[in-house]
């Protein structure tokens, strides 16, 4: 059986990371256009009450990482939350958790590319933008064939200026809410409570629907987990990343978002539609909103497509390590990158990028729809994995360094938790092709895992937490 490791008889991850490249990948390294931009469309939805959402969502990605972090700190690998369901639940739930990761990374290229081709057409019109996105991914694909440390350093950089970037605005909106800047003015916190319809103007189903909204832009965080295995400390790095993720989340989420719902009017109508940031810059009377936007939503996405390449390949060389996926893939380079695994990932990517532009608009919809609730199972799979494997590792007596708390209540609750959201949205109009086409996929998935589980005879779960 597999051991719970990076390497691999046929090739071997380098580790590269420096710890000021986890650190920051761990602070902002996923923050695409979702904050910047999407975050306008929660807002538009659910009111002030927005922040009710973000808040569950936070909480709920502080629970999963935590039990991530307890099996990962343990027992780091590459392949992450897939390996360990493997291992706690069965070789088919590690086979359709990764082949169900892989596919939401390989989707947010295009999105991503996309995003960027678009401001960059805007600014250079004689250029499609179409090629603007191609040029786009062949660029950051590049990044990610050379060595780790390229990537890990030009992550660093493009986190840092989003990081900068949300400070920056966080700072501005207090000082002019605060009003010393009188120059420039807006509305105020009174408007959350006493204007507009009041807190929640479109009640609790709106903000469920804005939970729903949100969740996509939270999942990656658990992607640390698989940066960290290619660094020269990964148990303490993982650790280290996990207990951030708390202030992480409160002030590039909660902070930021509590800006724009004290300055903009969720009911205004071009909050949507040009983005919370820069709504906000622009009512707050700050001039070249739209540039100074548009500059950091370049980089942010740029970022997100940039982890997307290496978060899908990485997960692609754990299944190819692992047998789940075609031998070729787990190869490395000299430099220790799995080559074939980031080709075969950027060139799908791609590949609908293109597509994107030229297929029926309804075809390249159902596609993101296929991916809209994997950030759901993928936090059901870790809480049911944990579950199982801290009583497989108490059974063995092993002594756990980092703990999930509250075991195993909290994590019941989060496993109902994630059951009644996806319940919830298999009943709403608005999100029921996104779960349906999930989990059919899922279960098609899960189908071809079984069929390859019993060819290869593999053992039931628990046989791999006894060998480590």
């Amino acid at each position: 059986m597999n051991s719970l490791n990076s390497k691999d008889s046929n090739g071997q991850l380098a580790q590269g990371f420096k710890p000021r490249h986890v650190t920051m990948l761990s602070i902002a390294g996923i923050i695409g256009a979702g904050l910047f931009v999407g975050s306008g469309h929660a807002i538009a939805a659910a009111g002030p009450a927005v922040m009710l959402a973000y808040l569950c969502s936070g909480l709920l990605v502080v629970l999963v990482m935590r039990m991530l972090g307890e099996m990962a700190v343990a027992h780091p690998d590459t392949g992450s939350f897939s390996t360990y369901a493997d291992q706690a639940i069965g070789r088919w739930a590690g086979f359709t958790i990764g082949w169900l990761y892989w596919w939401f990374w390989v989707l947010v290229i295009p999105i991503e590319a996309l995003a960027a081709g678009h401001i960059l057409n805007q600014w250079f019109p004689q250029v499609d933008a179409w090629l603007f996105a191609l040029l786009s991914i062949v660029l950051l694909v590049i990044t990610n064939l050379f060595s780790v440390s390229k990537y890990g350093e030009f992550e660093f950089w493009f986190a840092l200026a989003k990081v900068v970037a949300i400070i920056g605005f966080i700072g501005l909106g207090f000082a002019v809410l605060m009003g010393w800047l009188p120059e420039h003015q807006a509305s105020g916190v009174s408007q959350l409570m006493e204007q507009h319809g009041g807190f929640a103007p479109n009640g609790l189903s709106a903000v469920v629907g804005a939970f729903i909204t949100i969740m996509f832009s939270f999942i990656g965080t658990e992607a640390v987990t698989i940066a960290a295995a290619e660094s020269s400390n990964p148990a303490q790095n993982i650790a280290k990343a996990t207990r951030s993720v708390i202030w992480r989340i409160s002030v590039f989420y909660l902070l930021s978002i509590f800006v724009v719902i004290s300055v903009v009017p969720w009911n205004d109508p071009l909050l949507a539609s040009v983005g919370s940031y820069q709504r906000a810059l622009e009512l707050m009377s700050i001039p070249h909103a739209k540039s100074m936007v548009d500059v950091v939503v370049l980089i942010a996405v740029a970022s997100c497509m940039n982890s997307s390449i290496y978060i899908s390949s990485r997960m692609l060389f754990s299944l190819g390590r692992r047998g789940d996926a075609p031998r070729a893939l787990k190869v490395t380079s000299p430099a220790g990158v799995p080559r074939a695994a980031v080709i075969a990932s950027t060139v799908i990517g791609a590949g609908v990028t293109l597509f994107s532009y030229f297929m029926p608009a309804g075809l390249f919809q159902f596609l993101l729809a296929s991916s809209g609730a994997i950030a759901l199972l993928v936090y059901l799979v870790i809480a049911i994995s944990q579950l199982r494997m801290r009583r497989m590792l108490l059974r063995r007596n092993v002594q756990l360094a980092f703990r999930m708390w509250l075991f195993p209540w909290l994590t019941y609750l989060v496993i109902a938790f994630i059951c009644a959201a996806l319940a919830v949205m298999m009943f709403t109009p608005d999100h029921r092709l996104e779960v349906t086409s999930t989990i059919g996929l899922a279960l098609l998935i899960s189908f071809i895992g079984i069929i390859i589980a019993r060819q290869h005879g593999a053992p039931g779960p628990g046989v791999a937490v006894g060998e480590v």
